[in-house]
């Protein structure tokens, strides 16, 4: 057995952990907060936007020249 798996594990289980606590301590310091509330908001909508912008396929590199 590697010594190395049992340690990526509880690694990633403690970095979850940790992630959940802090999304949990974001939601209960902001729910109280209406401008850090509209911060956050304001922040999902641009990084969710530009998510959606760097998926889509570049008009640069479609051309209705390569398909054939």
């Amino acid at each position: 057995m590697n010594w190395w798996k049992p340690l990526a594990v509880l690694a990633v289980v403690l970095l979850a952990v940790g992630a959940v606590g802090a999304l949990v301590g974001l939601a209960a310091a902001i729910a109280g907060n209406t401008a850090a509330l509209a911060t956050v908001g304001l922040v999902a909508v641009v990084v969710l936007g530009l998510s959606a912008l760097g998926s889509a396929p570049s008009r640069w590199l479609s051309t209705p020249y390569w398909g054939r």
